[in-house]
């Protein structure tokens, strides 16, 4: 793929693709298989109590006497710097 290549599919940007009835999923299998990607309800990420506000978890680990970990991502969700 030459540079020309590249500064096409750049300036175009993002475009879905066509499909057709052959590749879309039925109802039916897309909810077995949204079942099949689901994480068991008893994964070990799943018992922690996750807070989304920092001022409740600093109030629980000053509760607690525990330490917060915090898990930040900075950037495009698909390539994350």
């Amino acid at each position: 793929m030459n540079i020309s290549m590249l500064c096409l599919i750049a300036s175009i940007g993002w475009m879905p693709l066509p499909c057709n009835d052959e590749d879309s999923l039925s109802q039916q299998q897309f909810q077995q298989l949204h079942r099949q990607l689901q994480a068991p309800a008893d994964a070990p990420w799943r018992t922690i109590p996750w807070k989304i506000s920092l001022l409740d978890a600093q109030r629980a680990a000053i509760d607690q006497h525990k330490p917060i970990f915090i898990w930040a991502m900075d950037g495009h969700p698909l390539g994350c710097t």
